[in-house]
């Protein structure tokens, strides 16, 4: 993710002001100029984040305790639901089995520090600057991005809710695509009556380059063909123009390059799974987001209203020629209904 300060008398003096050889006058400058930084970077957090299109945020006051109302989420339901969620970051989502009540979520810090010579403020640099904002801001987005996803990939490995792949190698088709919208509505089954609950159904489908690849291939398959997708002349010119699509059947496709043979995303569901999969193998990751059932606790600031909060970094000495800032939220991950997550494997390899 790039960012750039723009480019104005007002920002430059601000560089310069945090390198002033009048204390007081730096130590504004900072604290002005960190104050900027907060809701910059939450804005980029929000908008670059892939997991923000599936998680529903629950904000809470600092310091205080984050609880889910299991019933209210749940809806009808039976009297026990098991809950995935990691208690720090980084670490292995766990799976609980609740009642269905308030649900207290452990949460976590997510924080990162840089920091850059006084000599760039002076010359008033905001391309230093904004290379500082932006590690910052990477740096932390990687992190949340990391744990977001392996509550996900955690629930959809333990759920059971994974067609298993064949025994030879394998490329996405629209076959495969159908099978997993008919699971997700067989997955939607309501407790009490035992009917499928026609409000809820596959909206969204995490892919890797891979696969993006192979749906990109239904513009040039031969009509007709045996081995090949057959779809519309429409649709076909659709994906032809556009270098693929981002829709198929009404359902949403979103890429993730951490997806696909030997990448992070495919191994941490390997270790979760218990089925046939390798690293080299690929997962196709199918949400129903019309549910609630990704949820992220998410720290505000009282004095902001920011869940990103900046402060200038006071460890370094005038001789160090220093000056740092550092940045922190906390939030938590947890996965309330697993009956919203379903996946296919394919074999790659």
């Amino acid at each position: 993710m790039k960012l750039k300060l723009k480019n104005t008398p007002e920002q430059v003096e601000l560089i310069k002001a945090m390198a002033s050889r009048e204390s007081t006058v730096a130590k504004e400058a900072q604290e002005a100029f960190a104050a900027f930084i907060g809701p910059v970077v939450n804005k980029v957090l929000m908008e670059a984040a892939t997991s923000s299109a599936v998680y529903t945020d629950l904000a809470y006051d600092e310091d205080d305790s984050p609880s889910i109302p299991l019933d209210l989420f749940q809806g009808e339901g039976e009297g026990l639901v098991s809950v995935w969620s990691q208690n720090v970051a980084g670490g292995l989502p766990t799976s609980t089995v609740e009642g269905l009540s308030e649900l207290k979520v452990s949460t976590y810090r997510l924080d990162s520090a840089v920091s850059f010579l006084k000599r760039y403020a002076r010359r008033g640099r905001l391309d230093v600057a904004s290379k500082a904002i932006e590690r910052m801001t990477n740096e932390v987005l990687i992190k949340q991005e990391r744990n977001a996803w392996a509550v996900v990939l955690k629930a959809l490995a333990d759920s059971g809710n994974t067609v298993a792949q064949g025994g030879s190698t394998e490329t996405f088709t629209l076959a495969k695509l159908n099978t997993l919208v008919k699971n997700v509505k067989r997955l939607n089954t309501s407790y009490a009556g035992g009917t499928t609950n026609s409000s809820y159904g596959l909206t969204d489908i995490f892919v890797s380059p891979e696969t993006m690849s192979d749906i990109r291939a239904f513009a040039y398959n031969p009509v007709g063909a045996a081995s090949s997708t057959d779809l519309p002349a429409g649709v076909r010119e659709e994906i032809y123009r556009g270098g693929g699509t981002q829709e198929i059947y009404g359902i949403s496709i979103h890429e993730l390059v951490e997806l696909g043979s030997n990448q992070k995303y495919n191994k941490l569901f390997n270790e979760f799974y218990g089925g046939t999969f390798a690293n080299g193998d690929d997962v196709i990751v199918g949400l129903d987001l019309t549910k609630d059932a990704f949820v992220r606790p998410i720290a505000r600031n009282a004095d902001s209203g920011s869940t990103f909060t900046a402060m200038p970094d006071d460890q370094f000495v005038a001789r160090s020629e220093k000056i740092g800032f550092y940045g922190s939220l906390e939030e938590g991950r947890v996965c309330i209904d697993s009956r919203a997550v379903a996946g296919i494997s394919i074999k790659r390899t």
